[in-house]
């Protein structure tokens, strides 16, 4: 062979191996990282994309960005609204009755299991900020979650336990932390940024940046007191008149509540009462202390949600400049909903629709399309699982939740979707707020709520091992049991409890069919709790 036609074969060789090398279908397409957003207690209404009263307030132009590059769920629905057992529900994908953590106590133990099979995967796993699972978060690489305040943390000056000290829970006085100075939304977000410009690059990563704010009691930066001061917020209907909401389970037999917690009344979580928390004048006569009571409350939780909102649009220049955007699965929630003056309740735990709703938001450029709105159903079981195979994974036989990644990329549901969810909040008549457990289920028409009035302990047994000074001592306060039901597409405001309207009969039967199966199907049928499944086999054809 001459040399020119060795030189062209040695060469159209090499040309070839050149061109297959740099083939982007030749390559191995490089995972995706994911940046796990949660805040806590941020309600829909606290949004603008979700176009509550609120919106008009432009409460949150950097969530509303993301949201416009991503996709945002309409249905998206806690399984427990209380801030443990809904982490609990994400990190394990598994509901409360299965990962045990049923309340504010419950303990999440080995079911870390989202950043355990992110780690199989490859992924170099971390959470930064609210924690609350009492037990170390020891199946991530690394950590930095606040301590003080019960697992809380402080707004101000926040202490933190850090990966590789001493972990302890509930931290005390001789705990080694590590002590920050500023609001917690801005530690929180310096530490994020922190960890991302020093991770282990050769990796993807999985980061849960967790959020304080804007949890009650409300703390904001001193530089957000000026915001909305001069603003009139506007208020819920149902702050003032709440029409036919609530039932006997609810209210109690005289609508006073006085026949179902005595002297707790004055604790009931109402916006009057946070008026006596914020120093609003008690002489003031009403409505106006109400609505002096209302504007202060909401002023302060925007100003939080400012705070989070701020501190993302600092967290996504970052990350704009570091090259990290288009490959980053970003979601932005909140750990459960919350109650803004509706139906004049403050906090969460109920399953009315702004405690039970959830804000989810998914942007990753890769293969999420902007501009799409769902309303196919989605709970927090679902998201460990839908993460994971977002990462190139699969969902582990051991998760009760589905993945939506189908939903995520088309926008379509699939035939075999669930049409709706299930819910359960255990802590009976618990901590300052006093709410009646309950379970239920929730379709995209309808809601059927069983108030069924007991703790999980049988506080009647004399022989019960519980706590009796565990949230306060309400426990032993059974309350009537009771049904509602809600006509969503007529009644999205849940004012009308048409559970005894004859209008309904068929649409009663097949309601309780499906909370009968979904509650067979998650295992939660209080087999093990038999002074409760006395009052549902009871009531249930009632």
């Amino acid at each position: 062979m001459s040399t020119n036609i060795f030189n062209y074969v040695v060469g159209l060789v090499l040309a070839v191996f050149v061109f297959t090398s740099c083939d982007p279908a030749k390559k191995e397409k490089a995972k995706p990282n994911i940046l796990y957003i949660m805040s806590d207690d941020h309600t829909t209404q606290g949004f603008g994309v979700y176009g509550s009263r609120l919106a008009s307030l432009n409460p949150t132009p950097t969530l509303d960005k993301l949201a416009s590059e991503g996709v945002v769920f309409d249905n998206c629905y806690v399984t427990n609204a209380i801030c443990t057992p809904s982490r609990a529900c994400i990190i394990s994908g598994q509901y409360s009755n299965v990962n045990g953590v049923i309340d504010l106590e419950g303990h999440i133990g080995d079911q870390q299991y989202l950043p355990q099979e992110m780690g199989k995967l490859g992924y170099e796993t971390a959470i930064i900020g609210k924690w609350h699972l009492h037990n170390e978060p020891s199946a991530f690489d690394y950590y930095k979650v606040l301590v003080g305040h019960g697992g809380q943390g402080e707004y101000f000056n926040p202490v933190f336990i850090e990966k590789g000290m001493k972990y302890e829970f509930p931290a005390t006085k001789k705990t080694e932390t590590i002590k920050t100075e500023g609001h917690s939304s801005d530690v929180i977000t310096d530490i994020t940024l922190e960890w991302l410009k020093n991770r282990d690059s050769s990796k993807p990563f999985f980061l849960m940046h967790h959020y304080k704010a804007p949890h009650d009691m409300f703390e904001f930066a001193p530089r957000y007191a000026d915001y909305l001061e001069d603003t009139f917020i506007p208020e819920p209907s149902s702050l003032y008149d709440n029409e036919n909401n609530g039932s006997v389970g609810t209210k109690g037999y005289n609508d006073e509540l006085i026949n179902v917690i005595g002297s707790s009344v004055s604790h009931r979580n109402t916006i009057r009462n946070m008026g006596m928390h914020m120093n609003i004048d008690q002489d003031i006569p009403d409505p106006d202390y109400t609505k002096a009571t209302y504007q202060e409350y909401i002023k302060r939780y925007l100003r939080c949600v400012k705070g989070v909102d701020d501190n993302l649009k600092r967290l996504f220049a970052y990350m704009e400049e570091a090259g990290l955007m288009e490959n980053t699965i970003i979601i932005y929630t909140g750990d459960q909903g919350f109650m803004l003056g509706e139906h004049d309740y403050i906090d969460k735990r109920w399953m009315y629709e702004e405690s039970m709703r959830m804000p989810f938001i998914v942007r990753y450029p890769e293969s999420v399309k902007a501009g799409i709105r769902t309303d196919a159903i989605i709970n927090n079981t679902d998201f460990a699982p839908t993460m994971l195979e977002l990462a190139g994974g699969q969902v582990p036989e051991y998760m009760q939740g589905k993945s939506f990644k189908s939903i995520l990329e088309t926008g379509q549901e699939p035939e075999d979707w669930r049409d709706a969810t299930y819910y359960r909040y255990w802590m009976h008549m618990a901590h300052r707020h006093a709410n009646p457990a309950h379970f239920g289920v929730r379709t995209k028409d309808y809601k059927l709520i069983f108030f069924y009035g007991k703790y999980w302990v049988d506080t009647d047994d004399p022989n019960a091992d519980w706590n009796k000074k565990s949230w306060g001592n309400d426990f032993t306060r059974h309350t009537p049991p009771a049904w509602e039901l809600y006509d969503l597409k007529k009644d999205p405001k849940e004012m009308n409890n048409v559970y005894d309207d004859p209008a309904y009969a068929e649409v009663k039967v097949m309601l309780k069919e499906k909370l009968k199966n979904l509650r067979t199907e998650v295992g939660d049928t209080d087999e093990n709790y038999a002074h409760i499944k006395k009052v549902v086999d009871e009531y249930w054809d009632k």
